[in-house]
């Protein structure tokens, strides 16, 4: 038996309860990890919501789309009961059941055997989130972007992504400005490494012409939406944008003339599906360039039953930094 935070359709509406299930109700798999953390993104949000958020079509279902623990039992020679493994992205905890449980069971492919020098509750406290800010900074480096060019933009900076990413790009050396719309927020992303506090209304108005003054040397967006379109205008000769997110919504009402006339780059960065070797390296990353210190003042401890009244709360913008999420306590 194990204990999971189980969403069941209870009329037109999905509900979370925490229940004891066998393990038998796990879904196919090669590996069933024992999980000790999990934590919260946008995407867990939604598919907490009543409605699944557009992510959830069959219940009863477990959300939660990463998790870290120790493997209990492999029909896969890559591992063996007692490895510690972290698992994002490959849509668990969206169409698979996913780590808001005691235990999960999984493809041997979507698992990252935990590196050297991580807890299991740090790999948590990167999740998905810090995760695709490492691979957001990967993107940026390989684009040309060094301390050098200038100052590193990071909107939606107070969240899971931007927090990260604030903390890793100062930890790297870059001056960063940090987007945020919660004057409360100034003394945790200064904590971060942030040399700049942009509020957000500066960026929030609708572009009106294409190129403004040069500004950002490169830029990890988690916002979309106008916010980006207008960023696009204000980044320098050859910068690079790391589209993470769209919490300002999936339109782009943007200008095609700061890719013509500045050799502007787009990145797109996906988390879900990257491949096994490209996330290693970028768990690598994390070990050797995040200050693992400074993951405490982004920690948010939770357990199961606080996940639904979190999961609303993200949704809103009300939650800063990580929330780490201990499924046995």
């Amino acid at each position: 038996m194990f204990r999971a935070l189980v969403l069941e359709k209870e009329g037109d509406a999905a509900v979370a309860h925490v229940r004891e299930l066998e393990d038998s109700a796990l879904p196919a798999g090669d590996v069933t990890v024992a999980v000790e953390y999990s934590t919260l993104n946008y995407k867990d949000g939604l598919a907490l919501s009543p409605t699944g958020g557009g992510i959830v079509r069959t219940y009863p279902h477990v959300a939660g789309i990463d998790f870290a623990g120790v493997v209990e039992a492999s029909e896969d020679a890559r591992y063996k009961p007692g490895d510690r493994v972290v698992l994002t992205g490959w849509r668990v905890g969206e169409v698979h059941w996913g780590g808001y449980a005691q235990k999960a069971r999984v493809k041997a492919d979507w698992l990252v055997p935990l590196p050297a020098g991580l807890t299991t509750r740090a790999a948590m406290a990167v999740g998905t989130a810090g995760f695709t800010a490492m691979l957001a900074v990967m993107a940026l480096e390989e684009h040309g972007l060094t301390p050098a060019k200038g100052e590193v933009l990071v909107t939606g900076a107070a969240g899971g992504v931007g927090s990260v990413a604030v903390a890793l790009l100062a930890k790297l050396g870059y001056q960063v400005a940090a987007v945020t719309g919660r004057a409360e927020t100034e003394a945790y992303l200064r904590e971060l490494g942030a040399a700049r506090i942009v509020p957000r209304q500066e960026l929030a108005e609708v572009v009106k012409r294409p190129l403004e003054s040069e500004t950002w040397a490169g830029c990890v967006d988690a916002v979309g939406g106008a916010m980006l379109a207008r960023v696009l205008g204000q980044m320098k000769y050859g910068g690079s944008v790391a589209a993470v997110g769209l919490a300002g919504g999936s339109s782009l009402p943007a200008s095609v003339i700061p890719f013509l006339l500045r050799g502007v780059n787009l990145l797109g960065i996906d988390s879900v599906t990257v491949p096994y070797e490209r996330r290693v390296l970028a768990w690598g990353r994390v070990v050797s360039d995040l200050p693992l210190e400074k993951l405490e003042a982004m920690l948010r401890p939770a357990v199961l039953a606080d996940l639904p009244e979190l999961g609303a709360a993200i949704l809103k913008g009300g939650v800063q930094g990580r929330v780490v999420v201990d499924v046995n306590a």
